[in-house]
């Protein structure tokens, strides 16, 4: 089956599902609040420098302070003089979040106190978006991702993606960029690059060398602390990041946004303009594909296996508990054989929901004892193969005797759960519910399901709960202005105190 992209694309919501031979394998969803951020470079002021902790909170004109490691400042702040009584500086590869060689690190010990103090002003990208009550993390570290590759003006590399496997591919990229890189800028060879020719790459090479001066100037003009320059819109980072060669086409449903897509690929990639479709069938697009069955189930907390067997999600301030059960699989031979079976289809289970939800941080997966040593050995080595997809870098510590896996999965934002969900006051927080923003955009696609088509002079009548009431006539007044005129048909909002947050009723 065909690898897609399917995009949908509205004025307050953007969502993008990477579907791969029939299955969502990764879900990114961008609401329009003014709060993305990943990628955004910032000038910024050191308003706080803590030694203890061996970081810095900087004020780069957001509502909270962003901060920023030591590990993470480059080493241009450290006074010259400091710099000459250091050891040189080794260097290793890393990894980052989407699997290619990345710029080296620093091999010495550094404080924080001698590279930064109370009122410098410099320049800091967003590494990782502001999750729950932490404010954004930063890095000095600038990176300029292109379709091709990736500037790092700061350090002296050339990377090659992973990815690209044949040596020989491989050198050709190497000595290509070696040869057309200014001076000591540092590039990153991205997995789309394999089989590029060299003036494409000298194209991008130009494209983000001039950026990188344009972002430098901006600095010296600014007197203060703000934006300097704003990363790319949902839409045409997924076809810089996603669409690569293992994609086949690209599905969206909004006019608008096909055209600015069709304009970047007709820049810099445009043999991919025959893959890009513009879907303007009756159904919602995210219902043709199957996909909003899959938003669905990767809300909830129990998750079926196909032997009868099934994985429990809890989510923690501190960590995700993922707990393996039998269920209603009872085996054939004996029972080592069964949990040994449960184990493996859980571990393919495990890995998938993980790239689909966006859950990072620390996990501990408990899985179901097993006796022999070996089998525990073949789980282990089942996950870290099933993880070798994902594109967010993941740490694995072998099984212990008690059947527990822990492991790490790195996080940029903020996971599918706390995006779509709120803690339920219902209850008081022992349970969760959907957001109000997410009940009110499922009522906008409930109304383009129900309507098909256009029919004049027409009202369309939504009963909701009080909170949802407030919610579409105030901080939703355009969407619905928009709905209207898409579906050219007047939207009525009745409120009612006896619905539940989550009830509502279509009526014509």
């Amino acid at each position: 089956m065909a690898n897609e992209l399917i995009i949908n694309a509205r004025p307050h919501e953007t969502r993008v599902a990477l579907v791969q031979n029939g299955v969502v394998v990764e879900l990114h969803i961008e609401r329009k609040t003014g709060q993305e951020l990943i990628g955004n470079i910032y000038r910024g002021r050191v308003v706080r420098v803590l030694p203890g902790m061996q970081a810095a909170f900087v004020d780069i004109g957001l509502e909270r302070s962003a901060f920023l490691y030591v590990t993470d400042v480059h080493q241009e702040f450290m006074d010259l003089e400091q710099m000459m009584l250091r050891s040189s500086v080794g260097q290793e590869e890393a990894m980052p979040d989407n699997a290619e060689e990345s710029m080296p690190s620093l091999g010495i010990p550094l404080n924080i106190e001698d590279l930064l103090h109370e009122g410098q002003d410099i320049m800091v990208q967003i590494s990782k978006e502001p999750i729950g009550t932490k404010g954004a993390r930063l890095t000095s570290h600038i990176s300029l991702p292109g379709r091709h590759l990736v500037l790092m003006p700061s350090v002296n590399h050339i990377g090659i993606s992973r990815r690209i496997e044949d040596p020989l591919e491989r050198e050709r990229l190497r000595n290509i960029i070696q040869e057309l890189r200014p001076g000591t800028l540092g590039f990153i060879v991205r997995t789309a690059s394999e089989g590029v020719d060299r003036s494409k790459l000298r194209s991008e090479m130009d494209f983000l060398q001039k950026l990188w001066a344009s972002i430098q100037e901006k600095k010296t003009r600014a007197s203060g602390t703000g934006l300097l320059h704003k990363d790319l819109t949902i839409s045409l980072r997924s076809v810089r990041d996603l669409f690569t060669r293992e994609v086949d086409r690209l599905v969206i449903d909004s006019k608008e946004e096909y055209t600015h897509i069709m304009e970047f690929i007709e820049t810099f990639v445009p043999s991919l303009k025959y893959s890009l479709e513009l879907y303007e069938g009756p159904d919602p697009i995210f219902d043709f594909y199957g996909i909003e069955m899959e938003i669905s189930r990767a809300l909830e907390k129990k998750i079926w296996l196909k032997s009868g067997g099934y994985i429990v999600i809890e989510l923690t301030e501190a960590l995700t508990a993922i707990d393996v059960n039998t269920g209603s699989y009872v085996g054939a031979r004996n029972l080592e054989e069964t949990i040994l079976k449960t184990n493996l289809e859980a571990v393919r289970e495990i890995a998938y929901q993980l790239r689909l939800r966006n859950l990072g941080g620390l996990i501990v997966i408990d899985f179901i004892d097993m006796e022999k040593k070996s089998n525990r050995e073949r789980v282990f080595t089942a996950l870290k193969e099933a993880l070798s997809k994902d594109k967010a870098k993941t740490h694995i510590l072998r099984m212990s005797e008690l059947g527990l896996i822990e492991m790490t999965r790195k996080r940029t934002r903020e996971n599918l759960n706390r995006l779509l969900t709120e803690p339920c006051f219902y209850c008081d927080g022992r349970g969760s519910l959907k957001s109000k923003k997410s009940i009110c955009y499922e009522i906008f696609r409930d109304l383009e399901r129900e309507t098909g088509a256009p029919m004049e002079n027409s009202n369309i009548c939504v009963h909701v709960n009080t909170e949802i009431a407030r919610v579409l006539k105030e901080e939703e007044q355009q969407s619905i202005m928009d709905l209207e005129r898409r579906i050219n048909r007047r939207i009525i909002i009745l409120a009612e105190e006896s619905l539940h947050l989550e009830e509502y009723e279509v009526s014509t």
